[in-house]
């Protein structure tokens, strides 16, 4: 009985240690700065990349491969999970790719 009550505490504590790959994701877009490109590019809306009726990003694997190619020439050295977690973020937050 003792060993199941340790399990199951360890387990619930390990679910308020790990972030959802959204919010890993926006901690990574706020580090690296992103929306200050996108600013650039926009002339002072960061989000209307995301955002425009016209918008080239229209599938997730699109979304994808554009993270990971704003990632190579950028140079911002990040993993691949790194580049699903900032996917994730955008996808919730701009694109609603996927259902909840």
């Amino acid at each position: 009985m003792r060993l199941a009550a340790l399990f199951l505490i360890t387990a619930l504590a390990g679910t308020h240690a790990i972030a959802s790959p959204s919010a890993e994701g926006k901690k990574l877009v706020d580090e690296k700065k992103c929306e200050i490109c996108h600013n650039n590019q926009t002339l002072g809306d960061a989000k209307a990349v995301y955002l425009r009726k016209d918008r080239k990003v229209t599938t997730p694997a699109k979304l994808k491969a554009q993270v990971a190619a704003c990632n190579t020439q950028l140079n911002l050295g990040l993993f691949p999970d790194e580049e699903e977690a900032i996917a994730a973020y955008l996808d919730e937050t701009y694109y609603k790719f996927t259902k909840p």
